[in-house]
């Protein structure tokens, strides 16, 4: 179909989920809402998001949804099995993956912790499944008077290298994260190594925004590999150039908050004139979700509502704005870990219908179909696009 739009602004508020889904007690995350569960603790004041239409498909407390919401209003469930950061992008940009990638509650085989360790010329604590900054606390000391690294996983498919800046320099924790992904990501099949570095003394140990994510390649054709191939800007914000491996990506700006992530989008906004602009806000996730941090999380929420209350009037006659979620990360639960949840759905735009009810959608990967669409380049293998629902 003809479409008013040549450029597209997604953004995926990490870890930002809406309720669980149906399968949610398979994962242990019965009960998880994690804007829901938030509001009814400690309230949230996120006026713009309810004039969008948040609160159709979202518990936020307070007033009724105001009529008619002004963006296009959903939600989204997973058809991948799984619930991290990798699997929830990969299916929004049209992949949909058959079987999750593989966990390790019990931590990892001494035999690939000794080929590590020869590997890196260092030893290793931890090689369990723990909180990020509770096992820095644990572990954080020993780890400073010994040198060896902190490795760790969780509910995730995940390979976890903490390390003290100054005991570890970053280039060397790098390259422990590369042999890490020679011999977890692509010798087992784990979705991602992270590097986790921090600084500061016993007690009072703080992670860096140096955090470094090195990710198996996608599984398949996406989006972003077809909207670059058109010969269209695809610009990565946050950690999504980590998160695809840097496939499909022309330009990737790497952020240290979730206010510089949306300080990138304004900038991009004035600076690529077409094209697909994909940002993640991480901040959400990883300093407030699992840390269980309620009142912080809320906070944020009501960060990024102002923020997008500023942006909303920079949008084009030919924007396309979608504000979306990956996973949930219930900080109110006892698990730190990520949640199996429903994601929002938030379109807006000035040649977006305002109201429109997008219903259930029954993958992510109705996104990216959408984002086909608008970009013309062609049909992706999963998705349903909704262009046509939301177009004047």
């Amino acid at each position: 179909m003809t479409t008013p739009f040549t450029r597209a602004i997604v953004i995926v508020m990490d870890s930002v989920g809406i309720g669980e889904l149906p399968d949610a007690a398979t994962y242990g995350d019965q009960g998880s809402d994690t804007i829901g569960n938030i509001a009814r603790r400690v309230g949230l004041r996120v006026p713009t998001l309810r004039a969008l239409g948040l609160g159709r498909v979202a518990s936020l407390g307070g007033a009724a949804a105001p009529h008619p919401a002004t963006a296009a209003v959903g939600r989204m469930a997973e058809a991948s099995p799984g619930k991290d950061s990798v699997t929830g992008h990969w299916e929004m940009m049209g992949i949909v993956l058959d079987r999750p990638f593989p966990v390790f509650p019990n931590g990892f085989s001494a035999d690939v912790l000794e080929a590590f360790s020869r590997a890196t010329g260092r030893g290793v604590l931890g090689n369990k499944a723990a909180s990020g900054t509770q096992i820095i606390d644990e572990l954080g000391p020993d780890h400073m008077r010994t040198g060896r690294l902190i490795v760790y996983t969780s509910a995730d498919s995940v390979f976890q290298i903490a390390a003290h800046e100054e005991v570890v320099p970053i280039a060397e924790l790098y390259r422990a994260c590369e042999i890490a992904y020679k011999l977890a990501g692509e010798g087992l099949g784990v979705g991602r190594v992270i590097a986790r570095p921090f600084v500061g003394a016993p007690g009072h140990f703080k992670r860096t925004a140096n955090r470094r994510d090195y990710a198996l390649p996608p599984a398949g054709e996406t989006l972003l590999d077809r909207v670059k191939a058109a010969a269209l800007p695809v610009v990565a914000i946050g950690k999504i150039e980590d998160l695809f491996a840097g496939r499909g990506i022309t330009h990737a700006i790497h952020t240290t908050s979730d206010d510089d992530g949306m300080d990138q989008v304004e900038r991009q906004m004035d600076e690529v004139g077409r094209g697909l602009i994909l940002t993640n806000l991480v901040d959400f996730d990883t300093q407030y979700g699992h840390r269980n941090d309620i009142e912080g999380y809320a906070r944020n929420l009501e960060r990024f509502d102002a923020r997008l209350d500023a942006l909303l009037p920079r949008l084009r006659a030919d924007d396309l704005l979608i504000v979306t979620a990956d996973h949930g990360n219930d900080p109110t639960t006892a698990s730190t870990d990520h949640a199996r949840e429903y994601v929002p759905l938030l379109v807006t735009g000035r040649h977006v219908r305002a109201g429109v009810d997008l219903g259930t959608r029954p993958t992510f990967a109705d996104v990216g179909q959408t984002l086909a669409d608008v970009f013309g380049v062609g049909r992706l293998a999963h998705g349903t696009s909704f262009l046509r629902e939301i177009t004047t």
